[in-house]
C-alpha cells in the first residue's frame, strides 16, 4: 500500500525509546525524514544512528516536554534541521504512578506540565505551519487510561484524558484544512515504562508473562505494532480519520466510544 509520506518531515517526541522510537523508525521506513526528540542526549544519538543506518534522514533534538519553552524550541529546531513539520507525533512520558489520595500538588504540577501542557504546547507550535501548507498529521500517543481509568495511575488517568479532549477539540477546528488530529491509546505494551511499573515484583519476567496472560490475545503488545498504527494515521490513506481515539490493546478495554 502506498502511504504517501515519502519525503515528509516528522517530529517524534519521546522518540529515543519505546513506542516513540518505534514510531520514528516506522516513519523512516516509509521514507519520512525524522527528528527524534527526547530528554537524554545519549538515547537521542543512539536512535538517530539507528535510523540513519536504515538509509533515512534523521536528526536529534534534546528537549524536555515539561519545560514551557521546550516544545516550541523543538519544532523550530526540527524546521531548521530538516524542514517544516508535516507529521507530529506527540509522545510525552507517563507520570509517576500513585493513588489520587496520595498525590500532592507538586505531583500534579509536574504531570500537568509534562503530559498535558507539554503536548498542548507542542501541537500549538506545529499547527500554524500545517495550516499554511494545508496539510498535516498530528498523532498523540496517550494511553487507554484516557478512556478507562487504571487503578494506581491517578496522574496518568487525568492528564491523558485531558490530552484526548484537547486533541479531539482541535481536530474539529482544522478538519477542513487538510490536517488530521488523532489519539493513539495503547494498552499493555512491552516498554521500559511497563518494566518500571512492574519493578516491585520479585520476578519481573514472570510478572510480564502474567500480565500478557490476562489479555484476550494472551500476550503483551510490541512497540512496533504501535509504530505501524502511527504510520497509517500519518498517511494519505488516513485522510478521513480525524478526532479519533484509536485503541491498540489486544481487545482488553471494555469501554466503547
Amino acid at each position: 500500500m502506498e502511504l504517501g509520506i515519502e519525503g515528509r518531515v516528522a517530529l517524534v517526541t519521546g522518540g529515543s525509546r519505546g513506542m516513540g522510537r518505534a514510531a520514528a523508525e516506522a516513519l523512516a521506513r516509509e521514507g519520512a525524514a525524522v527528528a527524534v526528540a527526547a530528554r537524554g542526549a545519549e538515547g537521542v544519538a543512539a536512535a538517530v544512528e539507528a535510523i540513519r543506518a536504515m538509509g533515512a534522514r534523521a536528526e536529534g533534538i534534546v528537549m524536555d516536554m515539561s519545560d514551557p519553552a521546550g516544545p516550541a524550541a523543538a519544532v523550530a529546531q526540527c524546521e531548521a534541521l530538516l524542514g517544516p513539520v508535516d507529521i507530529l507525533v506527540a509522545n510525552a512520558g507517563g507520570p509517576p504512578p500513585g493513588p489520587f489520595t496520595g498525590t500532592d500538588d507538586a505531583g500534579w504540577d509536574i504531570a500537568v506540565q509534562q503530559t498535558l501542557l507539554g503536548t498542548i504546547r507542542l501541537i500549538r507550535a506545529a499547527v500554524p505551519g500545517m495550516r499554511e501548507r494545508r496539510w498535516g498529521r498530528i498523532i498523540a500517543i496517550t494511553s487507554t487510561s484516557a478512556r478507562e481509568v487504571i487503578d494506581g495511575l491517578a496522574l496518568s488517568n487525568a492528564t491523558r484524558a485531558g490530552v484526548a479532549g484537547a486533541v479531539r477539540t482541535l481536530a474539529r477546528e482544522v478538519a477542513g484544512e487538510g490536517i488530521t488530529v488523532n489519539n493513539v491509546l495503547p494498552g499493555p505494551i512491552l516498554t521500559d515504562r511497563m518494566r518500571e511499573l512492574l519493578s516491585a515484583e520479585p520476578d519481573i519476567d514472570a510478572a510480564i508473562a502474567a500480565r500478557g496472560a490476562r489479555n484476550p490475545t494472551g500476550r503483551i503488545g510490541d512497540p512496533g505494532e504501535v509504530g505501524d498504527l502511527v504510520v497509517f494515521l500519518a498517511s494519505e490513506r488516513a485522510a478521513f480519520i480525524t478526532g479519533g481515539s484509536v485503541t491498540i490493546d489486544g481487545g482488553e478495554s471494555r469501554v466503547v466510544g
